[in-house]
Formats: C-alpha cells, sequence, structure tokens
C-alpha cells in the first residue's frame, strides 16, 4: 500500500509487510497544568499553557497488489481462462470484451513447495493511458509484479490483426510507465487450438519484426492446456531466480527498490494527468450543454 499527501504528492511510505509501522504526521506538544508550575512559594499556581496543534495531513491510501506474475492484454485475449486453467482462481468467463471488471489473484501451484501467484486485470485498450477502458485503473497493480506476461489472441473475433494489437498494448504500456514497460515480459500466442500452424508461424513471426524481439515467446490454448505446464515451470524457474537474487545479492535488491520507487513515481503522475484531461473533459461537456440549453431558450422565445 503506498502513502500519498494529497496537497504536495509526497510518496511517504510504500507498506510492504503487516504490522509496519510509519509516520505521517507529526502531533502536537501537549499543554502544560498547573500543577507543573507548583513550587514551595507558589503553593497553588494559577499559571497554564496551551498546547501547540500536531500536522494536519489529507492522504491517499493506494492498495497495488502483490503478484508474482501479471497479465496484460486486450479485452477477450484469453487471460481468465489461462488463470482458470493453471490456478483456482474462478474469474468469470464469457465470449464478449470487458468480462473481468476487477483484478484476479490465482496461486499456481507447481508441488513440492513450488508455486507462485498471478494477477489477471482487466484488458487494456489503446488510449488506455489516457483513461479509455478498465485496465488502465488497474495496471498500477503490475509494478510489483516480476514480470509480465503479454497475452495475445492469434485469432480474434473482431478479426483485428493481433500483430497491430500487440504492438498498440505494448505502446499503451509505455505511455503508462516508462519503467514499467521495461519490467521482464514475455509474449504469449494464446487460443493455438483454433489457428493453422503455418498461420501461427506468420504472425510469431510479423510480432518478432514489429516489436523488434528479442525475448520469450510462448505458444499456449489457455481452454485445453496445451503449452501450460511448460509456461508455468517456466515462470517457476524465473521467479526462484529472482527470489534468490533478492536474498543473496544486496546490489540487485536495491536496484529492484529504486526501479519500483521509479515506477511508482511515473504511475502516479500519468493517473493524475488523466484525471485532470477527464475533469477538463467533462467540464467542457457541461459547458457546452449550457450554452446548447441557452440556445434553445433563445430560440424559443423568439417564437
Amino acid at each position: 500500500t503506498t502513502v500519498i499527501d494529497v496537497d504536495t504528492e509526497e510518496l511517504i511510505a510504500d507498506l510492504k509487510l503487516a504490522d509496519e509501522p510509519v509516520m505521517v504526521a507529526k502531533g502536537g506538544f501537549h499543554g502544560l497544568g498547573n500543577t507543573r508550575f507548583k513550587s514551595s512559594t507558589n503553593r497553588a499556581p494559577r499559571k497554564t499553557t496551551k498546547g501547540t496543534p500536531g500536522e494536519v495531513r489529507k492522504l491517499q491510501l493506494q492498495l497495488r497488489l502483490v503478484a508474482d506474475v501479471g497479465l496484460l492484454g486486450l479485452p477477450n485475449a484469453g487471460k481468465s481462462t489461462l488463470i482458470r486453467a493453471v490456478s483456482a482462481a474462478t474469474p468469470k468467463v464469457a465470449n464478449y470484451p470487458f468480462t473481468t471488471l476487477v483484478p484476479n489473484l490465482g496461486v499456481v501451484s507447481l508441488g513440492m513447495e513450488r508455486s507462485f501467484v498471478m494477477a489477471d486485470i482487466p484488458g487494456l485498450i489503446e488510449g488506455a493511458s489516457e483513461g479509455a477502458g478498465l485496465g488502465f485503473r488497474f495496471l498500477k497493480h503490475l509494478s510489483r509484479t516480476r514480470l509480465l506476461l503479454h497475452l495475445v489472441d492469434v485469432l480474434p473475433m473482431d478479426q483485428e490483426d493481433p500483430v497491430e494489437t500487440a504492438v498498440k498494448i505494448a505502446a499503451e504500456l509505455a505511455k503508462f510507465s516508462p519503467t514499467l514497460a521495461a519490467k521482464d515480459r514475455w509474449l504469449v500466442l494464446n487460443k493455438i487450438d483454433i489457428i493453422e500452424p503455418e498461420a501461427l508461424a506468420e504472425i510469431k513471426t510479423r510480432i518478432r519484426e514489429a516489436l523488434s524481439w528479442e525475448g520469450k515467446i510462448y505458444e499456449i490454448s489457455g481452454i485445453n492446456g496445451h503449452g501450460c505446464d511448460e509456461l508455468c515451470n517456466a515462470l517457476m524457474d524465473e521467479i526462484i531466480l529472482h527470489r534468490e537474487k533478492l536474498l543473496n545479492d544486496e546490489e540487485y535488491a536495491e536496484a529492484q527498490q529504486a526501479l519500483e520507487a521509479e515506477m511508482a513515481f511515473e504511475i502516479r503522475r500519468t493517473i493524475e494527468s488523466s484525471k485532470a484531461a477527464r475533469r477538463a473533459l467533462r467540464e467542457q461537456a457541461d459547458a457546452d450543454l449550457d450554452d446548447f440549453d441557452d440556445d434553445w431558450d433563445d430560440w424559443d422565445d423568439e417564437d
């Protein structure tokens, strides 16, 4: 949970542990009663002093989910289907966009104390960095993940080019937070059970070229589980390596903390900018409506 001063936008604390204390404001100094001025010559003093007021701050608390892996992609890309397939989470799944309205967490258990947490957020759309759609509100939850899985629907219902959609999502992520966009990210081509192998290979090649992609690409089908075990085991190995480095490499741990702080700043700045833009649009819409009402009244008076 991040604690932010609303007036100054100062990041006061980033709470990660249960019962972690933080001082958000200094209390006032108590007043002194008459007994404090009692002396051998003045047994019943009437002197007192008033206390001084403490600090008053208006705070905003932002909850950020803690997960190892974050899912991102367009609405209906199959994120909820994947998390249902690999964990006990039961998010709503339906054949229309924006089925997911709130973040969902699922624990992926691979046995022998090998498990990690996966987070599914509402899908992103073009313009998300400016506040469009639902996913924008929850992108902040991905800042604490170890890595991101970018799911690409290889055969979308609206027949949009999956390569173009992948480029759009990457662009929206970079606009929202360049540091978050630089986080380790794997591409996952989903719904391969409904596409021919030749067409899939072509999409894979084009995505590599369009994104100048040199990272990992996995091919899965969330509906029948094809490729999901391989993906989850690879994720687990990566997460274990990350956990070990956090414990044993002080320089790495400090670098991760610095990145989280930078992401928090960028995300907070983007959110505030988007809120201001939406307020301006609402005010303009209200002003236009008032002008229309005035024009209508004038026209009515002329009659």
